[in-house]
């Protein structure tokens, strides 16, 4: 019994990984290249795959968002639990990044059930909804440009379905949201977001200390 999260130092986070990921080789084999990459930080990490692979099979989802691919690990862990008609609307307006994705997705064998966008992602959702999509989603997934987040957010509240799942990562920012002195406009924008959402009644939530903060939106 604990009255508080436990603090994971590496040792901890090894033995965590151990006892419970079982990744793909494809997945894993997408992590080792992303790791090649400067930017190989922005990528989510394993246990988090695992558990919204996880989430994805309790609500029984078939038709998901994934806003910001980056190198393909969220659309191509959450795409090998799908059901062979499900789909991953990925959303991203990097090719260098998505052409790492799409190659990754052909090894897994899930890239009929990726269908992916190199647009903005407001542009995107602003035509799903627009073409008569609104509800018809089970899932959300949120990892991309900070400044829109709330945009983001408010579309996927249109097309995911009653009951359905929104989750949002980097809601805990590296700590930096408890910094009110912190005016970089990425921060600013998720200690907005994380605060509009709390208040938000059209949704439950719960913020989970996995990766860097996620948390998960019920629509009611």
């Amino acid at each position: 019994m604990s009255s508080s999260t436990i603090s994971l130092g590496q040792k901890l986070r090894e033995y965590l990984l151990a006892n419970s990921l079982k990744e793909h080789k494809v997945l894993k084999n997408l992590r080792a290249e992303t790791l090649k990459l400067n930017e190989f930080e922005m990528q989510i990490s394993p246990e988090q795959g695992s558990f919204l692979a996880f989430l994805v099979n309790i609500i029984n989802a078939k038709r998901t968002l994934d806003i910001g691919v980056f190198t393909g690990y969220s659309s191509l862990v959450i795409a090998l639990q799908l059901p062979k008609d499900g789909l991953v609307t990925a959303c991203d307006t990097n090719v260098d990044w998505t052409d790492i994705a799409q190659k990754y997705w052909k090894m897994a064998s899930v890239n009929n059930k990726i269908d992916l966008h190199i647009a903005p992602a407001n542009k995107t959702l602003d035509s799903l909804i627009s073409n008569g999509f609104e509800g018809a989603y089970d899932f959300s997934f949120i990892d991309a440009d900070k400044i829109n987040y709330q945009r983001y957010f408010e579309k996927s509240l249109a097309l995911v379905r009653t009951g359905g799942i929104i989750a949002i990562d980097n809601v805990l920012w590296g700590g930096r949201v408890l910094d009110s002195s912190d005016s970089e406009p990425a921060t600013r924008a998720i200690q907005k977001f994380n605060k509009k959402l709390y208040n938000d009644n059209r949704v439950e939530i719960s913020m989970i200390p996995i990766g860097d903060g996620l948390t998960l939106a019920r629509k009611l």
